[in-house]
């Protein structure tokens, strides 16, 4: 049986779809869903049509194949599900996967229907459970390489190498999510609050801000490193440019 680690029961959610056009809410009756073939291009679905694609779950995991742990760069990870037993009978069978997955230190790649979906998961041994990684699929996966194109080719060292590892050293910690909160949630919460009893909603002062004329200085001056007469980058050889690809991926789509 899967159910979400998240503790938070219900979140505060806007939604409203808007005429491209002309800019007006769409109503309800008036919305309808498709699937995009070209730009502002559409093909409208029924929803006895959508729901005819829905695949039937049977509520059951089917697993292809042991992997390492690792071996799944963790682009690839949605969102994690805890794994629990829901019959007496299926404890010991469970308690077997989950030891013999420590054991060998691998994860499983299965398949199940979650909310309407098929979804791919990456299963792995948690504490006294199993923990199920929904997996994003190779179409929702932006390119790396077209993602970090553009980024100039450069070879740090001398004194910028030095300050960010002078930077790093003294910034180590460690991961405790009990210190971070959601300010925005936090702030939407104090809003409701706050017209619920009735007070005035004051507008937020923007902080000021400094203009940073040297960026390098400015982190010199944060870590108290005084500055060295170094080179700090050396420029290698300039990136093909996206003009000059001979092949260009193309943009998949999913319905909407």
């Amino acid at each position: 049986m899967p159910f979400t680690p998240s503790t938070v029961p219900q979140a505060i959610a806007f939604r409203q779809f808007v005429d491209s056009e002309t800019g007006k809410p769409v109503e309800k009756d008036d919305q309808v869903k498709g699937y995009e073939v070209g730009s502002g291009d559409y093909v409208v679905l029924e929803p006895e049509e959508i729901a005819a694609a829905v695949p039937e779950s049977e509520k059951t995991l089917l697993i292809s194949a042991f992997i390492a742990c690792g071996e799944i760069d963790d682009v690839y990870f949605d969102k994690p599900y805890y794994l629990a037993t829901i019959k007496s009978h299926a404890e010991d069978a469970f308690a077997l996967i989950r030891e013999g997955m420590r054991k060998k230190k691998v994860a499983a790649i299965a398949r199940a229907v979650l909310f309407r979906r098929v979804r791919t998961l990456l299963i792995r041994a948690y504490e006294d459970g199993l923990i199920a990684t929904t997996l994003n699929f190779d179409y929702e996966v932006r390119s790396a390489e077209d993602a970090f194109d553009e980024v100039p080719d450069l070879k740090i060292q001398g004194e910028m190498l030095e300050l960010a590892e002078h930077i790093i050293n003294t910034k180590r910690g460690k991961f405790d999510p009990a210190k971070f909160d959601d300010r925005y949630e936090n702030a939407l919460a104090e809003l409701v609050r706050a017209k619920l009893e009735g007070k005035k909603i004051e507008p937020r002062k923007e902080p000021k801000r400094e203009k940073v004329v040297d960026l390098m200085e400015a982190l010199r001056q944060s870590a108290g490193v005084k500055a060295k007469k170094t080179n700090a980058t050396t420029p290698t050889k300039k990136k093909a440019t996206r003009a000059a690809k001979t092949k260009e991926a193309t943009p998949r789509r999913k319905a909407s």
